[in-house]
């Protein structure tokens, strides 16, 4: 090949490496920018989604928080129905103290309207005998006699009936102050009640808190009967007289706390799950097992110091379950002995 040639071959082939190296730049700036891109939105991405955790976690730490709340409501709800209970058969025996009051005022208004009848009957009387003439003058006399005589009479009853309405004012006055002052005095007292039920269910948390199948629900203390009784008994095991004895020892301690003017109980309820007794044994029907029971209780307190004037026994059977299903964990938890500190 002639020498010329050659190098014009060589001129050529060098000719196109400097494009080729510059497209290779820009095309490796334009990934380099891409990645950068990318890089940047996936910081950004990440901040927004841990920000987005951290309010998920405050919701849910307020929700967690509202509901212990709701929870607390629903207990304080439950006592306040006790006490409203209470407080509205107070009000029913004073308004039927007002009707008794209204009831004789209308009897005094009914009198004086019939004297006032009276009175208009002999004064027709007393115009008729006027144009008899002279010879009725002395029965005209007597007439007025008798007419100034019941016009006194007249006189002293719309006395009376101005006393009875004064009276009755201040009966309506008397029995609206006597309200107040005993809503007053009610709530005082319930105040007073739940703060020594309040200390003294505390103290009984610390004595048995350790102490499978007692815990408390609601405003209530509860011993799941087999930590008390042999199955199907109302005699009380040793275990169970250990647990009452300490039971006994914060009443009388709590007796000689509250003041004489709150008439205080401790109500003992029994309780039996869904499944009915046999009928052969000594209990006929699970109303008679409950009633035992929480009489066996109140009884054994009693042989411990506790006054009789402050427990009250009752059985309800199982007709206030905990749980309503048919599940051996549901019976175990309905077989109970409730506690409740409440006013007579």
């Amino acid at each position: 090949m002639p020498h010329g040639s050659r190098r014009r071959g060589r001129e050529a082939r060098a000719d196109y490496w400097p494009g080729f190296v510059d497209a290779m730049a820009t095309l490796l700036l334009v990934i380099i920018f891409l990645l950068s891109l990318f890089m940047l939105a996936q910081f950004f991405l990440s901040q927004e989604l841990t920000g987005r955790e951290t309010a998920l976690q405050r919701l849910n730490a307020q929700i967690a928080e509202l509901t212990d709340l709701l929870a607390l409501e629903r207990a304080q709800d439950s006592a306040l129905e006790d006490e409203t209970q209470s407080m509205s058969a107070s009000l029913e025996q004073l308004m039927a103290q007002r009707d008794s009051l209204q009831g004789q005022l209308a009897g005094e208004q009914d009198a004086a309207g019939q004297v006032t009848e009276e009175v208009r009957s002999l004064t027709e009387a007393l115009e008729s005998e006027k144009r008899l003439g002279a010879d009725a003058l002395s029965r005209v006399a007597l007439l007025n006699q008798q007419l100034r005589a019941l016009r006194r009479q007249v006189g002293a009853l719309e006395e009376a009936l101005e006393a009875s309405e004064a009276r009755d004012q201040e009966s309506q006055t008397r029995l609206a102050d006597l309200g107040r002052r005993l809503n007053v005095a009610l709530a005082q007292r319930v105040q007073i009640l739940n703060r020594f039920r309040s200390d003294f269910f505390g103290r009984l948390r610390d004595i048995l808190a350790e102490r499978a199948g007692i815990e408390i629900v609601g405003d209530r203390f509860v011993f799941q009967s087999e930590v008390l009784f042999p199955s199907g008994s109302d005699t009380l095991n040793p275990a169970g007289e250990d647990e009452l004895a300490k039971l006994a020892a914060e009443l009388i301690g709590l007796d000689a706390e509250i003041p004489d003017d709150i008439d205080w109980v401790l109500r003992v309820d029994g309780h039996t799950d869904a499944r009915p007794l046999s009928g052969s044994g000594r209990f006929r029907s699970n109303w008679d097992l409950s009633a035992a029971r929480a009489i066996s209780v109140v009884q054994y307190l009693i042989s411990q110091g506790v006054s009789p004037t402050r427990l009250v026994a009752a059985g309800f059977g199982e007709f206030q379950p905990i749980v309503d299903e048919a599940t051996e964990e549901a019976y175990d938890r309905n077989r109970r002995i409730e506690l409740k500190l409440t006013q007579r």
